[in-house]
């Protein structure tokens, strides 16, 4: 699926991806491919992007929402940083 994540400075990532996990405001949850139609508020907390099923990246996020629609989810979060890995 497609997954764009947009902050209102810049565009902090597009591309292919397996799946991605977001901090709900009710808990964590996960949009793999060929999710239902969603729209979702989003808390503080880790994103992790599953490039594949033996990749991610994880970024740390503050408040915003998550659409997806037609196997794309456009991810629209007031802030994000990227965590370095361990």
């Amino acid at each position: 699926m497609l997954l764009e994540v947009l902050t209102p400075e810049r565009k902090l990532y597009a591309g292919e991806v397996y799946g991605v996990q977001l901090p709900g405001i009710d808990g964590s949850f996960e949009i793999l491919d060929k999710h239902a139609p969603l729209i979702a508020a989003l808390g503080n907390g880790k994103m992790k992007v599953l490039k594949d099923k033996n990749h991610s990246e994880f970024y740390t996020i503050t408040g915003g929402f998550v659409e997806v629609l037609r196997n794309k989810a456009t991810v629209l979060v007031e802030g994000a940083v990227a965590v370095e890995k361990k």
